[in-house]
């Protein structure tokens, strides 16, 4: 089943009460013209175990201990914002496996050549589907990104990743005069932040769920980052954001703000629709088999990791 985002924009209560989340919006109860059966509505619940990401994004938002508890008890994230509504924070489970020690030594014993090979895997899947989302959304073939698809080696020691990057950043966004992909840029790199922060919470739940440590990566090895595997294994994944920020510039326009509209978008993240194992499913569910791959692969159970291949 496919776990629910819920988005708090605004002032808001959360605690918990028989195992559900409840829901308080003050600024409604405070409202004298509304009539009492409305307000009555404000108390909404919604069962925990269906949440799969929550998003905090106003700082008069109180959350319970109790509720951020069992949040955490059934793997959900949570992600906190800062004052220009920008993720900021991650909040994950130490625990979301029964075996997770022996899953953390598999993990930790995996050998130089293996993460270099899957980290080849990874960026062979990313390439193409790069590819195949820019032949969707500017119907330009690129014929040479599948050449350098074809050609990444072990570890990507050619950087083949930055070269298709490059060539993919400036077809995708050709009208946008200048645009390169920086964090800080022009839009619409704010909208492509907002939906990686939101693709990364997802990715680290997969994580901790299959009992593996977001922390220790087979190629980002940042010390101050927190979340190496997360970034690894979501590249494949990223130009399924990149397709929906697509739509959202060529409806909105250049100059296209972080509303909430748009987060209303992007917050659907979690389910659009991907091609893996021969079926569709929803991204946050395809993580979920990645991530379960991943661990066979430390295993030695496996030999690939299945992502999910754009047609």
């Amino acid at each position: 089943m496919i776990k629910k985002t819920l988005y708090f924009g605004n002032p808001a209560y959360l605690s918990l009460r028989n195992g559900q989340l409840v829901i308080k919006l003050p600024e409604v109860e405070r409202n004298g013209s509304l009539p009492e059966a409305i307000k009555q509505q404000t108390d909404v619940t919604r069962p925990i175990e269906d949440i799969g990401v929550v998003v905090l994004d106003h700082k008069q938002i109180t959350i319970t201990s109790g509720a951020l508890e069992t949040l955490l008890e059934n793997n959900c994230a949570v992600i906190t914002c800062d004052s220009k509504s920008m993720p900021v924070g991650l909040m994950l489970p130490l625990c979301g496996n029964t075996t997770q020690n022996e899953r953390f030594r598999k993990q930790l014993e995996a050998s130089l050549p293996l993460k270099k090979q899957m980290w080849q895997q990874t960026i062979q899947t990313k390439i193409r589907n790069q590819a195949q989302i820019l032949a969707q959304c500017t119907g330009e073939k690129a014929k040479c990104m599948f050449v350098w698809a074809n050609n990444v080696r072990s570890g990507d020691p050619d950087n083949l990743e930055a070269r298709a990057a490059a060539y993919y950043w400036k077809t995708m966004f050709a009208d946008v005069d200048g645009f390169t992909r920086d964090r800080d840029g022009l839009p619409p790199n704010n909208l492509l932040n907002y939906g990686y922060a939101i693709l990364r919470a997802v990715v680290a739940r997969g994580l901790v769920s299959s009992g593996l440590l977001p922390t220790l990566g087979i190629h980002h090895h940042n010390r101050y980052n927190a979340y190496c595997l997360a970034d690894d294994i979501m590249e494949p994944y990223r130009p399924y954001v990149d397709r929906l920020v697509y739509s959202l510039f060529k409806e909105k326009g250049e100059n296209v703000i972080m509303d909430k509209a748009v987060k209303t978008v992007l917050l659907t993240i979690p389910t659009l629709d991907v091609h893996i194992g021969g079926k569709r499913s929803p991204l946050m569910v395809a993580v979920g088999q990645t991530t379960a791959s991943l661990y066979k692969c430390f295993a030695g159970e496996l030999r690939r990791i299945q992502y999910p291949e754009e047609d």
